[in-house]
């Protein structure tokens, strides 16, 4: 059975870093493309970060970008996005999802991942 379960959220101040995992089961991590994505209270889910099934190749949404790192280790089936300078409009329910299709030359938007976790709540606060 295919999985993703999202792990490392939690409560953090303003200007802090949290590195979230996501791990997967039941395929094989290399055949997919991951993406971050979030949604925060009364707003869409939106796009957060997105990786190739190579790890090669990487977008971020112009709102983390030079703050968020995404990265994937293959040994290990899992997928990280290491979050800093952490504001409070980044708080959100993140979730982590798979795609066949993804590629660099799509945006890194929600239609095309067919697998999703259940997500790990971010909140940044003082």
């Amino acid at each position: 059975q295919l999985q993703l379960v999202e792990s490392g959220g939690g409560l953090v101040q303003p200007g802090g870093s949290l590195r979230l995992s996501c791990a997967v089961s039941g395929f094989t991590l290399d055949n997919y493309a991951i993406g971050w994505f979030r949604q925060a209270p009364g707003k869409e889910r939106e796009g957060v970060s997105c990786i190739t099934r190579s790890g090669l190749g990487t977008k971020y949404a112009d709102s983390v970008k030079g703050r968020f790192t995404i990265s994937r280790d293959s040994a290990k089936n899992t997928v990280y996005l290491q979050m800093a300078s952490l504001k409070p409009e980044d708080t959100a329910i993140y979730y982590c999802a798979a795609s066949r299709v993804w590629t660099l030359s799509r945006l890194c938007r929600s239609d095309g991942f067919s697998f999703w976790g259940q997500g790990t709540q971010v909140t940044v606060s003082s």
